[in-house]
């Protein structure tokens, strides 16, 4: 991969961080829109009132939220807020490129500001001078953003819309792709499609009856393409939520909703270009047109807006636009695509298999989860079925051991599928449960199942005991993971090398002993450190711990990821601990960053700021 596609692939990818969230409320929008508006399913005047505060305040906003917080953590989710709203007040048109400027920019000043005060507040004045700080920046973002940032994207409109009819001049019509494809992923299309194509199709009608410049903008294909891709070949949420947008889009004309795909991953603009360009070359192959614009932009009104015998030929020009943006769409999609470990159906069915023939006795009182150091995987596995099981209602001990140390009074031990005979010899007495990945929610549904078919009694304290804090957490301190051992933005390498950087991260820090790196190593080689959910956490073989000379972790982000087999980790979490110091520690990153609904994974996942990661890591809940 060359530097420039590496460039483009993490800037689609920390844009992806600021849209796949917001995503629902994209969708939202879309629905009000094809429902309420004057031209929609249902006509709503009093409910068509949502949609342009929707469209040009709430979005924008959301936008730059999550922009925020993504650079500068819960104080830059504010700032960035404040700084879009500078450039959204006033404008004509929706400003999202604008809120993906002003959003990290905002996180990305204060956490720069609060690194040049940091340790230099009087005791007592932190929360005034946090308030005031951050009320005065943003001011002043928002001022600037309002006289700066608004002009230069009305400047770009003009631009585009000078380029358009330059092209409808000259009579290239397909080109004219070139300019609105990337003029509509700025929210520019109704600005040209009414401001510039729709005066200059009417004097056309006019005379012919109909007129092909009603069609460049409005044509669903380039994005039905895009959004085919995503629902084929991308993987999590932005695979789930393409169908919906693919219902709104080419049924219900709202193209908006196609736009967050494109602006995920850039380079896309080149699938819309072409099936932009195809389809307009197309049209002009049939000599079809529309007799007036097509509002909204569905496949429905571009029918009901053909004039009689013109049919065939805009449906043609709408599936080679669609064909040719998905092609395109499918090659990049697939090289971007952001690999999940969510499981398909027949995949958990296979998972539950390992429940199905384990009898609990109703007495049961103890869970062990055992790998083979009990270091890492096994605990933070303990951990989230500890919580679950609470949640549930079951007050049962969940603890986690090496293998070959499991207690001889355990009633139910749970392994990874290639510890489970050595298991067995240590208690053959217990009842064995097989596993592929400690993280995996079956884990939780298959063992409550069982409880409950065994009849064990729930305790009616632990729910109230759940809706607060179930367990003590262990604080991640600055004792355990410095700032200075959390490297963002790594090239993606092969899993040993990946692991030896970790290795040497902890040697460096004076963790471990330089022997270590090989005990790791042997580690990955004997058992994959994999554990589900984009993460790894490579750490020494049991006997190894010899080596080690206090606690602590590092942690290695790989925004392309690694290939550990079992799965593709993104977050290498490599792990150090003298007896059994870590144990809460490693355990409590199941509360950090794995059971809020993946939110904080996700951002751990694509955040680009230091401190941001050292907040998620040392922040509880």
């Amino acid at each position: 991969m060359s530097i420039m596609q590496e460039r483009i692939q993490k800037f689609g990818s920390f844009l992806s961080g600021m849209v796949i969230p917001n995503i629902g409320a994209f969708i939202a929008w879309g629905l009000i829109t094809t429902l309420f508006i004057p031209t929609g399913w249902t006509p709503n005047e009093e409910l068509a009132k949502l949609v342009g505060p929707m469209i040009l305040y709430l979005l924008p906003l959301l936008i730059g939220y999550t922009g925020g917080r993504l650079v500068g953590g819960p104080r830059g989710a504010v700032l960035g807020v404040i700084a879009t709203m500078g450039i959204v007040v006033g404008a004509k048109m929706p400003m999202f490129l604008g809120a993906m400027v002003m959003g990290p920019l905002g996180g990305f000043i204060i956490k720069k500001f609060d690194q040049a005060i940091e340790g230099k507040i009087p005791a007592g004045f932190e929360m005034l001078v946090n308030n005031f700080s951050a009320g005065i920046i943003g001011a002043v973002m928002a001022v600037l953003a309002y006289l700066g940032v608004g002009p230069v994207v009305q400047s770009l409109n003009l631009v585009l819309k000078t380029g358009v009819e330059s092209i409808v001049s000259a009579g290239i019509l397909p080109f004219a792709a070139i300019f609105i494809e990337p003029a509509k992923i700025l929210f520019l299309n109704n600005a040209i499609d009414h401001g510039v194509l729709g005066p200059l199709g009417v004097e056309q009608a006019k005379e012919a009856g109909k007129s092909i410049l009603f069609l460049l903008v409005t044509n669903p294909g380039p994005g039905l393409g895009v959004l085919l891709a995503y629902w084929a070949f991308a993987k999590g949420a932005s695979k789930e939520s393409a169908p919906g947008a693919i219902i709104i889009h080419f049924l219900g004309g709202i193209h908006e909703l196609y736009f967050p795909y494109v602006l995920m991953n850039p380079i896309l603009v080149l699938a819309v270009i072409a099936g932009g360009a195809s389809g307009i070359l197309t049209f002009t192959l049939f000599h079809v047109g529309l007799v007036a614009t097509p509002s909204p932009g569905s496949i429905f009104a571009l029918m009901a807006m053909t004039p009689k015998g013109g049919h065939l030929g805009v449906l043609a020009g709408v599936l080679i636009a669609t064909v040719v943006s998905f092609v395109i769409s499918a090659y990049f999609v697939k090289r971007a695509a952001v690999h999940v470990d969510d499981s398909d159906l027949e995949s958990a069915r296979e998972k539950m298999q390992a429940f199905k023939h384990v009898k609990l006795h109703k007495s049961i009182s103890k869970i062990v989860f055992a790998c083979d150091a009990g270091m890492g995987s096994s605990a933070m596995g303990a951990k989230m079925l500890e919580r679950k099981l609470k949640h549930a209602g079951f007050d049962l001990e969940v603890v986690n051991y090496p293998v070959d140390q499991i207690p001889q009074d355990v009633e139910v031990v749970v392994t990874h599928e290639s510890l489970t005979s050595r298991a067995k010899k240590t208690v053959p007495q217990a009842q064995h449960i097989s596993v592929k990945d400690f993280l995996d929610d079956s884990i939780a549904k298959g063992m409550i199942e069982l409880l409950q078919q065994a009849g064990t009694e729930k305790n009616s304290a632990v729910p109230e005991i759940a809706a607060g804090k179930i367990i003590a957490e262990v604080t991640i301190t600055a004792k355990v993971l410095e700032k200075k051992n959390i490297k963002l933005g790594l090239k993606s390498v092969d899993k040993w090398e990946a692991i030896k950087m970790a290795g040497r991260l902890l040697v460096q820090s004076g963790y471990v002993e330089e022997e270590y790196i090989e005990a790791m190593l042997q580690r990955e080689k004997d058992l994959t450190t994999y554990i589900g959910k984009g993460i790894a956490i490579p750490h020494g073989v049991n006997g190894a711990k010899e080596k080690v000379k206090k606690s602590g972790i590092v942690l290695l982000q790989f925004p392309d990821g690694i290939d550990f087999g079992e799965g593709t980790a993104y977050i290498l979490i490599g792990i150090a601990g003298v007896g059994n110091e870590h144990m809460e520690i490693i355990s409590n990153l199941a509360g950090s960053i794995v059971e809020d609904g993946g939110e904080k994974l996700e951002q751990l996942k694509n955040t680009r700021d230091v401190d941001c990661a050292y907040h998620i890591m040392t922040t509880n809940g």
